[in-house]
């Protein structure tokens, strides 16, 4: 059992410590020149060197206190679009990879059914979704300690743990799209092109007549400010990203097992 899940979570491993310490640079130097901007800028002189647009984009909220500026610089930047991006990308792979390389007759020659195919190769993805947001608390922590910067450590663990969800239902995207287009590359354009339009979409639309639209977006249910500078945890946010996420689980799996390879 499980023996497709384990082989691409063991694949998975080095590619999840070399995204792990890849993040932990971007964090050391958002941390180390954080003290440069609080002691150069007030917060009104700041929010207004950025666009209004930008600010509206990206959610900014304040970057005077480190939370706020991690906020923005880290967690919006880092994990809403480049790990939503990447995750997008990766799980388009994870089916298309194998039809398009021609690999996938050899897989569904096994006795193995094609819905648990695409369970246990999607559940591999949790890897790098695990590794990197348990390890990069300590990061974040340690480096608020080095500049004499105290943050709450539950708000710190707290982003990271809601970010899992989010994370898994970018990468939920991305598997439809891997069961869509045979063609890897094309899968995995795709995925990027709707996870940023979606990201594009929540953001535009926020405070406008068409708001409600952005709620087909993830990134809609899960805002690093609310949990960093408020202490507020979206519970409701987070189960509704696990049924989208199962529901796109679900859906790829019906359509992988009526498509022909």
């Amino acid at each position: 059992m499980f023996e497709f899940f384990r082989y691409d979570a063991r694949k998975r491993i080095t590619g999840s410590l070399y995204l792990t310490a890849g993040l932990a640079l971007l964090a050391a130097m958002v941390i180390w020149v954080y003290p440069s901007f609080r002691d150069a800028f007030d917060e009104d002189e700041l929010l207004a060197a950025y666009p209004q647009e930008l600010i509206q984009l990206f959610g900014i909220q304040t970057m005077t206190s480190l939370e706020g500026f991690l906020a923005f610089e880290l967690y919006v930047f880092g994990w809403v679009i480049l790990l939503g991006l990447y995750f997008a990308y990766s799980a388009a792979g994870v089916i298309a990879d194998d039809v398009d390389r021609g690999r996938m007759d050899s897989l569904l020659a096994m006795p193995v059914s094609r819905r648990r195919l695409v369970a246990e190769k999607f559940a591999a993805l949790g890897v790098p979704i695990v590794v990197v947001n348990l390890l990069m608390p300590l990061v974040v922590l340690v480096g608020a300690w080095l500049i004499d910067e105290s943050m709450a450590v539950a708000d710190v663990f707290a982003v990271h743990l809601f970010s899992i969800p989010y994370l898994f239902a970018c990468a939920g995207i991305g598997l439809v799209c891997s069961v869509a287009f045979d063609r890897a590359a094309i899968a995995q354009r795709v995925a990027l092109g709707a996870t940023f339009a979606l990201f594009l979409m929540e953001s535009v639309l926020e405070g406008t007549d068409y708001e409600d639209v952005g709620a087909l977006a993830p990134m809609r249910y899960f805002d690093p400010n609310e949990i960093l500078l408020q202490g507020e945890y979206d519970l409701v946010g987070a189960g509704i990203l696990i049924a989208v996420t199962l529901g796109l689980v679900v859906v790829s799996q019906f359509w992988f097992s009526q498509k022909d390879v």
